[in-house]
């Protein structure tokens, strides 16, 4: 008999199932994929670190989160600075000094505040829709060439048709930085997050190829409690109708080049190309191997967003309104279970970015272990 059954060996399972080992806990995790690591698994493909399920940078302004993480591996110092492509012209992302000179030829932050601010004024009131908010921040030519597209293509709706809330602000800085992520911390594991998760595993049972829904009552059996990492509105049979995805689907491929795009990331901003960006996965480690050799070949993969049916992998939980209340009464049913915790992106329905799944599971655990 085991303390926990652990449901799902990506991030928030495997950090609770380390917790309660080094807690004295015993331990099974379970996972219905073939590999650990759920959507941050790495794989190794011609000495690159493939990111299977999409770019992943770690990045927190927490120094807890960072001291915890950096037991488990070194991180590399890489900075996410996407490329955004319109029609074969390049803006650098997020919105700054060097966006505003290609856009519009201004050399000053001052020239640029005065062009934004100048093409703000066409909205007044409070903004209805996504559209009417990017512009309302950034004025009418960055939301055609590099919000529009990109954004209608990842969501499957028009600007016109979705909340404003969704861009509430756009980063738009007067400075020549490319830096992404506003973030004190930033990295990428050397050698790929498998090894993260294989390290935050060590000593702990864990079964592959396991459909926990499909056998429940027989798992279930075989610990004192239970913490489910799937989906909340799976885990009761969909008894009160489906929560919303967008889901992502990947094309990748090896070439035998070594470089395709220059750069980790590729947004591709214009309505007509129907990926939303191309990833070239050797940049997250600087195009070496471990040994700081250049590697000859190269790996891509073309993200194409869609919306999410059963059978597809759930990327981003759509929230709006009626997913936001239909969750609550799932979340109601799933606090009445007695033996089960609901943790991470899908048991809670929320876009965690990778600290705050840790951040969760710590706390999660620092209260019942």
């Amino acid at each position: 008999m085991y303390d926990y059954l652990i449901v799902g060996a990506g991030l928030y399972g495997a950090v609770f199932a380390r917790e309660a080992v080094n807690a004295g806990k015993t331990c099974l995790v379970v996972d219905k994929r073939p590999h650990i690591a759920g959507n941050i698994y790495t794989q190794r493909v011609e000495g690159i670190n493939v990111h299977v399920y999409g770019a992943h940078i770690f990045h927190t302004n927490s120094k807890q989160v960072w001291d915890y993480v950096t037991q488990y591996a070194d991180f590399n110092r890489f900075t996410n600075s996407p490329v955004a492509n319109y029609k074969g012209e390049l803006y650098s992302m997020p919105f700054n000094m060097y966006t505003f000179n290609k856009m519009w030829g201004v050399v000053t932050p001052e020239g640029a505040a005065a062009k934004i601010e100048e093409q703000r004024r066409e909205i007044t009131g409070t903004p209805r829709n996504l559209e009417e908010q990017a512009i309302s921040l950034v004025g009418r030519d960055i939301f055609e060439k590099l919000v529009k597209g990109y954004t209608e293509k990842q969501w499957g709706r028009d600007c016109k048709d979705l909340p404003a809330f969704i861009i509430k602000r756009l980063p738009v800085r007067l400075t020549f930085d490319n830096n992404y992520f506003n973030a004190l911390y930033q990295g990428i594991p050397i050698g790929g997050y498998t090894g993260l998760v294989e390290r935050l595993l060590e000593g702990i049972e864990v079964r592959l190829n396991t459909d926990y829904l499909a056998d429940r009552a027989s798992l279930d059996a075989l610990a004192d409690k239970v913490v489910y990492t799937g989906p909340i509105d799976a885990y009761f049979g969909y008894r009160l109708g489906y929560l919303e995805y967008r889901s992502v689907r990947f094309e990748t491929e090896l070439l035998d080049m070594p470089n395709f795009q220059g750069n980790a990331a590729m947004n591709y901003t214009d309505r007509e190309t129907p990926w939303t960006r191309i990833i070239e996965h050797k940049w997250f480690e600087f195009g070496k191997d471990e040994n700081g050799n250049d590697l000859p070949k190269t790996v891509i993969s073309r993200e194409y967003s869609s919306e999410w049916k059963p059978g597809d992998e759930p990327y981003y939980p759509v929230n709006d309104e009626r997913n936001g209340t239909l969750y609550q009464q799932y979340k109601a049913l799933a606090d009445q279970e007695s033996k089960v915790l609901f943790g991470g992106r899908l048991g809670e329905y929320k876009y965690y970015d990778m600290d705050r799944v840790i951040e969760s599971a710590l706390n999660r655990a620092e209260e019942v272990l």
